[in-house]
């Protein structure tokens, strides 16, 4: 054999580890184990380990789950994955199960969709909620109430339509789901017939509007910017003026590098005001306890080139962030009290 054909062959058996298949059980740590357990045993969200789970869903669906998310619901689209992490992900959640694995046809299910509703609402609506909009909470703390040890999935909401099969639905209302409150159907003498009404009456949620808990609040920019035609110290003094006026109470102002650099060398032409609404405060952290990465409220007031102004993140991306639409109108209220403390300020 040729010398150089044999160092090729070398070169490129050094080169084959940058091509190995990525690592499923690390790729589901770093994404998937905070809300689902290390093991799948669940938490935030349902458990994934659960034999009745894997008995009843393809692998396309545990994929398109992953790449879609469920938008409002907590859980993310992690649509940045490769396919082949996804892959990844999905043969190390299958480690934890030695059954057979369903395979789906993506033949639609003929079904009376008008009689499905009024099955739905009889079988259904107590835990899916009257119009599929999932279980009461998000799951995303246990210190809220929640209807069910397991959060009931959100039904109407374009990650699971666009990842469920009728058939997969239809398995799911058959055998239920051993391990969850999801009861099997096809076992308390719900007929066939009615079962294929109450899938058609599911697909046609894609004809119908979202509801409010698939629904994403619309945000501007990430950063809320208004200049002063005050100098800094005023600008400074009339925020903290404005935020008492604005139902916020004042916790303190600071050099916004303080602390990050020796005491006395601050940038005196950056400062942040701290304030805060300890009810709205509560209230949030009840929500979602990631509302307090960013809390308590702060605006930063900036000198630059002869100019200042006022700065501070706006709350409305907090929803599409962390993908919680219970956030919605609580960062949307919050913005608009954003707003009105600057103005207020700059008048």
């Amino acid at each position: 054999m040729p010398r150089s054909i044999v160092l090729f062959g070398l070169l490129l058996a050094c080169c084959l580890p940058a091509f190995a298949a990525p690592d499923g059980a690390k790729l589901y740590s770093r994404n998937c184990a905070g809300c689902h357990g290390e093991k799948g045993d669940g938490g935030i969200g349902i458990p994934l380990s659960l034999p009745s789970f894997h008995a009843q869903v393809d692998d396309d669906y545990l994929k398109q789950t992953v790449l879609r998310g469920r938008p409002g619901r907590v859980m993310p689209s992690f649509s940045y994955l490769s396919d082949a992490e996804v892959d990844a992900i999905v043969r190390h959640m299958r480690s934890w199960y030695k059954g057979k694995v369903p395979v789906y046809p993506f033949t639609p299910i003929k079904g009376d969709a008008k009689r499905g509703e009024q099955l739905f609402e009889k079988h259904c609506a107590g835990c899916h909620g009257p119009t599929g909009e999932g279980g009461h909470g998000t799951g995303v703390t246990f210190s809220r109430p929640r209807d069910f040890p397991i959060m009931p999935p959100a039904l109407h909401n374009p990650g699971y339509l666009s990842s469920a099969k009728d058939a997969m639905i239809k398995a799911t209302l058959v055998n239920g789901r051993v391990g969850t409150p999801m009861a099997a159907f096809g076992k308390r003498g719900v007929k066939d017939k009615d079962l294929n009404d109450i899938v058609a009456h599911l697909r046609n949620f894609e004809k119908k509007p979202l509801p409010s808990s698939a629904k994403l609040i619309e945000t501007g920019e990430a950063i809320i910017v208004m200049e002063s035609p005050y100098d800094l110290k005023t600008t400074i003094e009339n925020v903290k003026k404005a935020v008492s006026s604005n139902n916020f109470v004042f916790i303190r102002e600071q050099p916004l590098n303080a602390g990050l650099v020796a005491e006395g060398r601050e940038d005196p032409k950056q400062h942040i005001v701290y304030f805060c609404n300890f009810s709205l405060l509560n209230q949030a952290l009840a929500t979602d306890p990631r509302v307090g990465l960013f809390l308590p409220c702060r605006i930063t007031v900036v000198e630059q080139g002869g100019k200042v102004t006022m700065m501070a993140a706006n709350p409305k991306r907090l929803s599409r962030i962390f993908n919680n639409s219970e956030l919605n109108e609580m960062c949307d209220q919050v913005t608009k009290m954003y707003i009105a403390v600057m103005e207020e300020a700059a008048l």
